[in-house]
């Protein structure tokens, strides 16, 4: 079993709302590429900016477009724990997959908050809960004892996203969870492998909104054992990964980028990761239509 799943990008208006109709163009072009899910309102979709109203409406609309075509993940975090909640159930009684979550952030939290936060908010979701452990935004990482713990005690935590620059850390979700029904993903694009052959489910990853039909035809060349293609595929999307690191906020890049695929959207973010100079941009276009160009070589 291996997925991709993209945490896909936000398109605002002027007014840091949700653009629908630009959106919708992101939809269609993610499902033609042949993606296995889309997350709404990840870190990709800068949902830090939205209040709770903002958020409910675009996980109707989203729904209502996507219309059955892709399965649907909502990033169902706010402030308050009681809003996550409350979120949380509007987005399951949608018709989205599951919620996923990332934990309190800016004050710090040990094993035991980490349980009880968790544990708590599983055990008030009726639904699907994925955990969003990515230390280098907020402050602390899930242990496999933890996530071990949390899985065995609620039954609806059914997954977890790994954003850690060790893949060791994933490797030690899935020994600690051995012989449970769950589905733990790499954050980064180039752990996919790493992560299946440890027994992992696949990727979340935010190159997936760039080359939906790379990351397709990845997955589906892993299913078919065509490891002659895997690593071929696989080197581009190590190709692609200094995109990341070309601006600190790289989804105003990608925004660009996708217009350059064709995507006729725009890229304002989300203030002040609003900038962007054109040499950044050209390095990025540079890479991006590299590595197309490559795909198209190989297909």
């Amino acid at each position: 079993m291996c997925e991709i799943i993209v945490p896909v990008v936000t398109i605002f208006d002027e007014n840091e709302k949700p653009d629908f109709e630009e959106n919708k163009k992101v939809i269609d072009f993610l499902i033609e590429g042949g993606v296995d899910g889309i997350l709404v309102l990840g870190s990709t979709g800068e949902f830090t900016v939205l209040d709770y109203e903002d958020k409910l409406q675009f996980a109707k609309d989203y729904y209502e477009y996507t219309n059955g075509r892709v399965d649907l993940y909502f990033g169902s975090n706010c402030a308050s724990f009681e809003d996550t909640v409350k979120l949380s159930n509007e987005a399951i009684k949608i018709g989205y997959k599951g919620v996923m979550v990332m934990g309190p952030y800016y004050f710090a939290m040990d094993d035991e908050k980490i349980f009880i936060y968790y544990n708590e908010l599983a055990k008030k979701v009726k639904g699907n809960v994925y955990i969003y452990n990515f230390p280098a935004r907020s402050g602390y990482s899930v242990s496999g004892e933890v996530y071990a713990k949390l899985v065995e005690e609620n039954s609806n935590i059914v997954g977890l996203k790994d954003s850690v620059a060790d893949p060791i850390h994933t490797n030690k979700l899935l020994r600690a969870t051995e012989g449970h029904k769950t589905k733990i993903y790499s954050g980064f694009d180039d752990q996919f492998l790493y992560n299946l052959s440890t027994g992992g489910s696949g990727c979340i990853g935010a190159l997936s909104n760039l080359v939906p039909e790379i990351w397709s035809d990845l997955v589906k060349s892993t299913k078919e054992k065509n490891f002659d293609r895997v690593y071929k595929l696989s080197n581009l999307i190590h190709k692609l990964m200094p995109l990341y690191d070309l601006d600190s906020n790289f989804s105003n890049l990608f925004k660009r980028l996708m217009a350059v695929r064709g995507v006729d959207i725009s890229s304002r973010s989300i203030f002040p990761y609003n900038q962007l100079s054109d040499e950044v941009f050209e390095k990025g276009k540079c890479i991006l239509e590299k590595i197309v160009k490559e795909y198209e070589e190989i297909k």
